[in-house]
């Protein structure tokens, strides 16, 4: 039977083909001919909208149980949606009401594996200040200076300040926020008051190996490159804007947490990257690795292995590898 196995175990997971997309960094990862579509997000786990199976075709879930967590390969040719994720309070009572699609929390981590950018959690208010008023945005810097972020989160989606004047101003600036502020705004719009509130926000560049930690209500955006992610088993998403999707900026606003990350690069210790939340970590593994599994862990490796490892299970590594371990 599958999952009884002492050695690693191949697994199927499952390709999301989301329009923004890379169209080759997967293809390419498992050995496959690119196609032209994109290849958004490879899924391993238990979650019904992508649920892993074994080469034969078992569900995973049939032997491990539901997963509390969610193991992805993301590849973003395109920015993504400006969004954040409930807290388990917010997340079990939005459930209960048809408003979100999982009872729980969506804690996650991304590790880069190529240069990676995201918006990722409020700046210090000082911070924000000092970079509105450098580009000229004087309006938005009053608005922080006077009332804080959350004040200023307000007022740019209830629209109580001029966003195509703000964005008018700051386009003349090689800053690499402003840059990116542009090139929203050319795709989706000054109408969408998402492109102006990615202001307010830090903007990172991951270097590969480097992480970040989104926990409840972290507004973030990914902008652009590869990595992989390790998040609890939920599906729930809140979008502002920077998407087609549907967006519900009254329960964004309500989800949010504005208080200031100052270093929203997480730290790493020993190739390990935790997700307390979850109560999981990622392994970084080296090629020539030996590991041996605790529990019912799920592993990828970059020349596009996906593997299952039952407790016990003794792994050695031939080429870099990720595996999801109890914290």
């Amino acid at each position: 039977m599958p999952g009884t196995a002492t050695t690693p175990q191949r697994v199927v997971g499952v390709v999301q083909h989301y329009a923004w997309g890379d169209t080759e960094f997967i293809p390419r990862l498992l050995g496959v001919e690119p196609d032209g579509e994109p290849w958004a997000e490879l899924w391993l786990g238990t979650h019904a909208n992508g649920p892993t199976t074994f080469a034969d075709g078992t569900p995973l879930a049939d032997v491990t149980g539901e997963l509390p967590y969610l193991l992805k390969v993301l590849a973003a040719a395109e920015p993504l949606s400006l969004q954040a994720h409930p807290t388990g309070e917010q997340a079990r009572a939005g459930f209960e009401r048809g408003v979100f699609v999982d009872p729980h929390p969506k804690p996650e981590l991304l590790v880069a594996l190529t240069e990676f950018e995201a918006l990722c959690g409020f700046r210090p208010p000082e911070w924000t200040i000092e970079l509105l008023d450098r580009l000229g945005a004087r309006e938005l810097a009053d608005a922080v200076r006077d009332r804080g972020s959350d004040d200023a989160l307000q007022a740019i989606y209830h629209r109580r300040v001029d966003l195509a004047a703000i964005v008018a101003v700051i386009d003349q600036s090689a800053d690499p926020l402003a840059l990116w502020i542009g090139r929203l705004g050319e795709r989706y719009g000054l109408d969408d008051p998402s492109v102006v509130a990615a202001l307010l926000l830090n903007h990172v560049v991951l270097a590969p190996g480097e992480a970040i930690r989104l926990t409840a209500g972290n507004l973030h955006a990914y902008l652009r490159g590869a990595g992989i992610e390790l998040m609890g088993a939920s599906d729930n998403v809140v979008r502002g804007g920077l998407t087609v999707k549907p967006v519900d900026v009254e329960l964004l606003l309500a989800t949010v947490d504005t208080r200031p990350l100052r270093d929203p690069i997480l730290p790493v210790v020993d190739g390990r990257y935790a997700l307390p939340e979850a109560g999981v970590q990622l392994v970084w593994l080296d090629p020539g690795a030996t590991y041996t599994a605790t529990g019912h862990e799920l592993a990828i490796t970059l020349d596009g292995s996906q593997l299952y490892l039952a407790p016990g299970t003794e792994l050695t590594t031939t080429a870099d590898t990720f595996v999801v371990t109890p914290a």
